[in-house]
């Protein structure tokens, strides 16, 4: 085959694998050929491995895809969790959690503990575990979703607003009673728990015990309502409540201050 033929089948290769939207195969179509000639491979051999590339990749592309549109604030993955740091919380049940069958069989995760013990951490690692498995994921403080589900109804789009959140496999709903809501924004959030329930998996943060949930909750029976929803079938893992940051934060300090000169810690 002459080097003007394989342009002009280089050429088509990829012409066609923009309109059908392959282009992992266009790209590597080329290197992949050779690869197979040099090894002596038949035909059928060189087009499963096209045409795995081209899976593995549209996977990886996906597994970015819904991370992005996940809406994670930072990204915290569950190995860099340092659990010998944190001996109150069961690394056991994490890693049983990991395995996602809470999000197939569409039950709650509730963690619960103070600010700083890792709350938040273990929720987006299990959120960033999800989509790495290609499933619809969706990180929202409550104060955040409680503003949009507000600015939903006076633009009379709440339902379909809802009817979006319902559709997500996992939730990740975080700082739930951190501030107390009214009983206007209190309803509109129970709608989007209450469209969840028992449909699809939901992670939530807390730094109150249930029996504190009036105060944010004020109206005794919508409270009840929440923590009904939230805690039936739920798996509650309680993270304390010494702070790992506020402790990291000291511990910089004292090695910074073993490391400064006699004479300049004299002087501070």
């Amino acid at each position: 085959m002459t080097a003007a033929t394989e342009a002009m089948l280089d050429a088509q290769i990829h012409q066609a694998c923009r309109q059908l939207r392959l282009p992992t195969i266009g790209a590597r179509a080329v290197s992949l050929s050779a690869e197979a000639t040099k090894a002596g491979e038949g035909h059928m051999a060189f087009l499963a491995a096209l045409l795995e590339a081209e899976l593995e990749d549209r996977t990886e592309r996906r597994r970015h895809r819904r991370i992005a549109e996940a809406h994670f604030p930072r990204l915290k993955r569950l190995e860099d969790f340092r659990f010998e740091e944190a001996p109150q919380i069961p690394a056991a049940t994490i890693r049983e959690l990991a395995g996602l069958g809470f999000v197939d069989r569409a039950e709650p995760l509730i963690f619960v503990g103070d600010s700083g013990t890792g709350k938040s951490h273990l929720a987006i690692g299990l959120g960033i575990a999800a989509c790495m498995q290609s499933r619809r994921v969706r990180f929202a403080t409550t104060a955040g979703l409680v503003n949009e589900l507000r600015e939903a109804r006076d633009d009379r789009s709440l339902a379909r607003v809802v009817a979006r959140y319902a559709r997500i496999e996992l939730l990740i709903l975080d700082e739930l009673a951190y501030v107390p809501l009214s009983p206007a924004d209190a309803e509109l959030l129970f709608q989007v728990l209450d469209e969840r329930t028992e449909v699809s998996a939901l992670i939530c943060t807390t730094n109150l015990p249930f029996g504190e949930w009036t105060k944010i909750f004020p109206e005794p029976r919508l409270c009840k309502a929440v923590v009904d929803r939230l805690t039936f079938n739920a798996h509650i893992v309680e993270t304390g409540t010494e702070s790992w940051r506020f402790k990291k934060t000291l511990e910089r300090q004292k090695r910074r201050g073993a490391r400064s000169p006699a004479g300049e810690e004299g002087a501070a």
